[in-house]
């Protein structure tokens, strides 16, 4: 009875801040709102939802052994502390997605974005993680396509992991391309981040050798190592004879991360990369809820208002109306098709049970989702007449201070050029205009927040600096799980033209397909870091869609297992999703394609830039620049659109397969082990 009245309370508490959120205008209102939402909402969605999934989707049983408890062969599979997998599964799936997307996002209002990353988590991207970890669980560490294949058909499952391979490729490189752009020029970020490799080097030695299972004691002194690397980080950019030596250029830092990314795909992963993720993962968290009580303490209003005037689609960031582009932007912080790689890749081979695949899979997605809420308030707490600044390209904003002032002004978003100025100085830069991508705004919003709460303006730089580096922890965890997850599709796949390179435990097979796989997504983040314009303007879009589209196939498969397991009366779980998902990405996708708005669509874009050079208006020495512009907008559009027809194909098989098995009146052909092993 009392728990009854208390979760009644808690419901009623976050229906509240959420109908505040969502109706109140005219007047500032308190990020507290914001929080209140959020936590109550992930607290009944976890207490009653994911319970839910967990006892009568999945039948979850504590007496099946899980895969690492089987195999168990010191390398991949391994049983782990759950705690120690959900800090590995948390940072390999936080990547950029909950950051920078709902900054972005921003530029429609406040509103928009924090209604779906809440009620998009609980409902698609909790579901999809949960599920599909589960399902992998049962199906001895099975990948995503590799159970496409198994439950869906031959054609439906070529189809998935063909698919699931190209848009890993392409999200490895726009994960490592934001890496490259965080990290050029600062040695502070460079060191603070290269040191957690040998720490964590250290953990893994000493958590399997040393003091095996000492799993606290390792825990306190690898967390006041990395303490000591972000104090220390700080020292070493100061110094004019340590500073050199940490400050890479782009072209470098992009060489390192190929050849880190092939180190953390051929190491054991108990070596480097559980006791690395699991130690980001402590600074993520506690950033973030540091962050919460910094908002709790300050109490800052929101300034951005619930809706701009970029609603219809003119928005200087990115152009496009609310549907459907605020949902491919927003991508990780409410769904993303990338978490299905991380939970039937590197994390069903280290659970010891079944029944903490609903702490891992469903929690670490609220998780995710309470970051990207965070990083809306952050974006959100500034003047918008600085966010604009900071985010919209010279190109439409002017390459002056005063020409942006003047430009943004006339938007009704008030700003100066002294503003401007006076938050560089704050912050220790020499400039914060057009800084696009979304990273520096958020780090702005951190570093106004966290000033606000311990230090004032004496200390925005540093906290401006610790953000960026944060930020950059967040992505190349990510990177760490995705270059292995790659690597176990690439032998998934190869494994069909000779079996020993789908051996997982092989270590040829893993030297082979490590190196595929990286150099694959190494070649076009070298060509996205030599690109004229950055490559994020050729790379990044594909992000949103291919990150979407992913976890249509993902649901697609989670709807499969549900139907053949004789409990379609839940497809709606995973129906309801895959429905919406379809709608946006396909949208999306379509007019990022044919769209005659040359901001919006890719070949628009290209025939344009085409007939300048026609006309004579591109000067000679520009030629070669525009050229590759133009190879970029195309071969973005045909990646697009071979992703939607990939899609097309394995939600028709799956259809087929649907209307096989419940028009049969029977259980279908499964691989999931239905019993506990004597």
């Amino acid at each position: 009875m009392v728990g009854t009245v208390i979760w009644t309370l808690v419901a009623l508490l976050g229906a509240t801040a959420l109908a505040v959120v969502a109706l109140v205008r005219g007047e500032p209102i308190s990020v507290v709102w914001f929080l209140v939402a959020a936590v109550a909402t992930y607290a009944v969605a976890y207490r009653f939802y994911s319970k839910f999934l967990a006892a009568r989707v999945l039948m979850l049983d504590d007496l099946r052994r899980t895969p690492a408890e089987r195999i168990n062969d010191g390398h991949d599979f391994v049983p782990t502390n759950r705690w120690i997998v959900f800090g590995h599964h948390f940072a390999a799936i936080a990547g950029p997605g909950p950051l920078i997307g709902p900054t972005l996002c921003a530029q429609f209002g406040y509103l928009p974005g924090t209604l779906w990353i809440i009620i998009g988590v609980v409902l698609g991207g909790a579901v999809q993680d949960f599920l599909i970890l589960a399902g992998s669980l049962r199906r001895d560490g099975k990948s995503l396509g590799q159970m496409a294949r198994e439950e869906i058909g031959v054609l439906g499952g070529f189809a998935a992991l063909s698919g699931v391979l190209l848009i890993m490729v392409i999200l490895m490189a726009v994960l490592g391309l934001v890496i490259v752009n965080a990290l050029k020029g600062s040695p502070w970020g460079t060191f603070t981040v290269g040191a957690t490799i040998p720490i964590a080097l250290l953990m893994g030695w000493y958590m399997r050798f040393a003091r095996p299972g000492k799993v606290l004691e390792a825990t306190a002194w690898g967390l006041g190592l990395v303490l000591l690397a972000v104090a220390g980080g700080r020292w070493v950019g100061q110094s004019t004879t340590l500073a050199p030596l940490f400050t890479f250029s782009a072209t470098t830092l992009a060489v390192m991360i190929i050849v880190y990314g092939f180190a953390a795909s051929v190491l054991p992963v108990w070596l480097l990369l559980a006791p690395r993720d699991y130690l980001s993962a402590f600074i993520k968290i506690g950033t973030i809820v540091a962050l919460a009580v910094g908002i709790l303490v300050c109490l800052p209003a929101v300034e951005m208002p619930a809706l701009t005037r970029f609603v219809d689609g003119t928005g200087p960031i990115f152009a496009g109306k609310i549907f459907p582009f605020a949902f491919i932007t927003i991508a990780c912080g409410a769904i993303s098709g990338f978490h299905a790689l991380v939970s039937s890749g590197t994390t069903p081979k280290l659970l010891r049970c079944e029944s903490d695949a609903r702490m891992i899979g469903y929690g670490a997605m609220l998780m995710e989702s309470f970051v990207a809420v965070m990083a809306m308030i952050a974006a959100s707490v500034l003047q918008p007449g600085v966010y604009f600044a900071i985010n919209s390209p010279t190109g439409i904003v002017g390459v002056t201070p005063a020409q942006a002032s003047a430009t943004i002004s006339n938007w009704g978003f008030p700003v100066t050029p002294a503003d401007l100025q006076s938050l560089a100085n704050d912050v220790g830069e020499h400039s914060l205009l057009a800084r696009t991508g979304g990273a520096p705004s958020l780090a702005v919003g951190m570093a106004h927040i966290f000033a606000n709460t311990l230090g004032g303006k004496t200390v925005m730089g540093l906290w401006y600096h610790f953000a960026i580096m944060f930020e950059a922890l967040f992505i190349l965890t990510t990177m760490d799980a995705g270059t292995r997850v790659g690597r176990f599709m690439l032998q998934d796949f190869l494994g069909h033209l000779w079996e020993p390179l789908g051996r997982t435990s092989w270590y040829p097979s893993v030297l082979v397909t490590s190196a595929g796989m990286v150099g694959a997504w190494g070649y076009f983040l070298y060509q996205g870091v030599v690109d004229p314009l950055g490559g994020i303007n050729s790379l990044w879009p594909l992000f949103g869609i291919s990150n979407q589209l992913l976890a249509a196939i993902a649901l697609s498969v989670a709807t499969t297992l549900i139907i053949k397991s004789e409990r379609a009366r839940y497809a709606w779980t995973t129906l309801l999703p895959l429905t919406w998902l379809l709608s946006v990405t396909l949208t999306a996708g379509y007019q990022k394609i044919f769209d005659t708005e040359v901001r919006i669509g890719f070949l628009a874009h290209a025939s344009a830039l085409q007939n300048r050079i026609a006309t004579g208006e591109i000067p000679a020495v520009k030629l070669a620049e525009t050229q590759a512009l133009i190879f970029n907008d195309r071969l973005d559009a045909a990646i697009t659109a071979l992703f939607m027809v990939l899609v097309l194909v394995i939600v028709a098989d799956s259809l087929r397969e649907w209307y096989r098995v419940l028009s049969a009146g029977r259980r279908g052909v499964v691989t999931e082990r239905m019993t506990a092993p004597a």
